[in-house]
């Protein structure tokens, strides 16, 4: 008992286990979608959590270059598990809302609330500026990437024209080369950033080689049933409950398949480790906008629901604002509970204006 409640004190999210039973009987009984879409998202969040540490601990026998390669790798395993799911069953205006939520929110929610708590109880925070200036950089590069498809394809036909569709893949194709050669030059001319632990918390923390394979197994399957829950009950919530897709996919899906991650970055801010917040959250955000987006567009025509990166103006403006914002807030290494709590803000408003555009709501 006691060994439990330690571990629950220090992985509290473990406590939303109980959510996957419940959601099997809210399934099985007539309990309605809405408690199925509910129950779900929330069973999501810790195998989110377990994917995390699992890779994390596989990331420890594989040296720091490698073991960050495999947490980028795996660090949106469940998003992407969810937004595979949707695209099978052909919400691909939740698949591209939630990438731009995820953009959004890693850039803005995440790093915002990590500035705000890491700046009361530390002050001025440093992080590495040339290193994510070049961040930026490429975070700039990937609105242009996405702004070109979504308005030169007006001009070029219907969105069922193959030669729009040849200019999504076309794009996806130098995201995704784009992606590698960033990760080519991390792994090459950058240090790793890495987290050390309080030494009290060493020996408490990771596992062995076996446990972390079989729990990544366990959990990444548990994401790919919830999923399948939480996106059949998707459209009956939507009915139901007056939403959209649109803001679903923009707003909830994007916080229920990183909330741990997220945690991971306020966690390590509070430690006055904000470079390691940083990099969290924008390299997060980079992966999901250089590789995930491109991937699924190719994943996408296997599925026979073809994908394109075509994105409606109110998302480019939001992710645009968004680098902007981050750029400004970045550029002299510094970060307080002011520039975090203006971050906060931008989300909230952006939040706000999503939930009351016609159609999303």
């Amino acid at each position: 008992m006691r060994k439990t409640l330690l571990y629950l004190r220090k992985n509290p999210l473990a406590v939303l286990l109980v959510a996957i039973p419940l959601a099997l009987i809210a399934e099985a009984a007539p309990f309605g979608p809405v408690w199925v879409f509910g129950l779900s998202a929330l069973a999501v969040i810790p195998l989110a959590g377990y994917i995390g540490e699992a890779t994390e601990s596989l990331a420890a026998y594989t040296g720091p270059k490698i073991g960050g390669l495999l947490n980028a790798t795996l660090g949106n395993a469940a998003e992407l598990i969810i937004t595979l799911t949707a695209i099978r069953a052909g919400l691909l205006d939740l698949v591209k809302a939630s990438i731009t939520g995820s953009i959004l929110g890693n850039l803005l929610l995440v790093l915002g609330f990590a500035m705000v708590t890491g700046g009361l109880k530390h002050g001025i925070q440093k992080f590495d500026r040339r290193h994510t200036s070049n961040h930026v950089v490429l975070l700039t590069l990937t609105i242009i990437a996405l702004v070109i498809p979504s308005l030169f394809s007006h001009s070029i036909g219907l969105n069922s024209d193959p030669k729009v569709e040849a200019l999504s893949l076309g794009v996806a194709i130098v995201m995704i080369v784009l992606y590698v050669i960033g990760l080519v030059y991390s792994l090459k001319f950058s240090s790793p950033v890495t987290f050390e632990p309080p030494a009290d918390e060493k020996k408490h923390t990771g596992f062995d080689r076996k446990t972390a394979l079989i729990i990544l197994a366990l959990a990444t399957g548990g994401v790919v049933w919830m999923s399948e829950l939480l996106v059949g009950a998707t459209e009956h919530v939507v009915s139901s409950l007056g939403l959209s897709e649109f803001f679903l996919g923009i707003i909830l899906i994007p916080i229920v398949g990183n909330v741990a991650e997220h945690l991971v970055a306020v966690q390590v801010a509070l430690r006055n480790k904000m470079e390691l917040s940083v990099e969290i959250a924008i390299s997060s955000s980079l992966q999901v906008a250089l590789f995930v987006a491109p991937l699924l567009v190719f994943v996408s025509l296997a599925f026979g629901n073809p994908l394109q990166l075509i994105f409606n103006q109110f998302e480019l403006i939001a992710l645009g604002a968004a680098v902007i914002i981050v750029g400004l807030v970045a550029s002299d290494g510094e970060s307080n509970w002011l520039e975090g709590a203006a971050l906060l803000a931008v989300y909230l408003i952006l939040g706000l204006a999503f939930f009351l555009l016609p159609g999303a709501n």
